[in-house]
This record gives structure tokens, sequence and C-alpha cells, in this order.
């Protein structure tokens, strides 16, 4: 199989630390967040809604901007809210969900507290200029790290 020209050739962006990052904790899900032909690491967090999500890997979403702080796409159906808090304060470079909408939402500004948002898991924080600088409409696919 011949590999794809040296423009098209994804890019795994590093950690914050310019490593690559350690293997997820125990009941977490390692996962690549591709935007563009930019793939970071990231990973779900151990939660009924995050699990929900990690059944459904991999998905690949257009996600709009919103309020020039985070990217969304709908979900359908909608992920399990059952045993998540009420609200949350979600920051940079997390994914996250506002269950009133069903939208999945990766962060890459400071949006506050707000009832309805769940904290899901996080990406490589270099995703944020990705997401700030970048097109208004983006496809990013969801996978897990480990295929």
């Amino acid at each position: 199989m011949t590999p794809p020209p040296a423009e098209q050739t994804p890019t795994v962006a590093p950690s914050p630390s310019g490593t690559p990052g350690p293997a997820a904790p125990t009941g977490e899900t390692a996962v690549l967040v591709s935007i563009g032909s930019t793939t970071l690491q990231g990973r779900l967090w151990d939660n009924p809604a995050a699990r929900d999500l990690a059944a459904r890997l991999p998905l690949t979403l257009t996600f709009g901007d919103y309020n020039a702080v985070e990217k969304t796409a709908r979900l359908d159906p909608p992920l399990t809210m059952a045993g998540m808090p009420a609200g949350d304060d979600p920051n940079p470079g997390e994914i996250g969900l506002y269950a009133p909408s069903s939208v999945l939402v990766l962060y890459y500004g400071d949006v506050g507290y707000w009832n309805g948002i769940a904290r899901l898991g996080s990406f490589d924080i270099s995703g944020t200029e990705l997401l700030a600088e970048g097109p208004q409409d983006v496809t990013v696919s969801i996978a897990r790290a480990d295929g």
C-alpha cells in the first residue's frame, strides 16, 4: 500500500510536555481526535456519558463554531445523562456535551458554568488553536487510540 502524499499525511501532535502522553488510566478511553490533517491525543473519562460516547466510536461529525469559544455538532441519539452532574464549567481543550440540545462540544475558550454541560474528556491543548483559528465549520473524527 502506498502512503498518501506528504501534504495529506496526518500529523500526531505531542502532549503539552512535547512527548507522547501516557496510556489512559484504568477506566478511561484513549482517543485520537483528528481535525483536518492533524491528529491529537485525547481521552474520554470514566463517566456514564463518556462511556456512552466511547461505545459509538469511531465518529465523524461536522462541527460549527458557537460564540467563538467552542465547536459544536449534534448527536443523535442523545448520550445518557444518568449519574452525571446537573452542570459543569469546562476548560479549553475539553470534550463535553450540552445535554439539553444533545450537542457534542469541543471547547477552545472559556464558557463558564452552565446547567446541562457534562465534561466527557480532553484533547491535546494545541488543538484549541486549530479550532479557534480554523474555518467556521470543521470535520472532526474521534476514534479509539487502540483501533
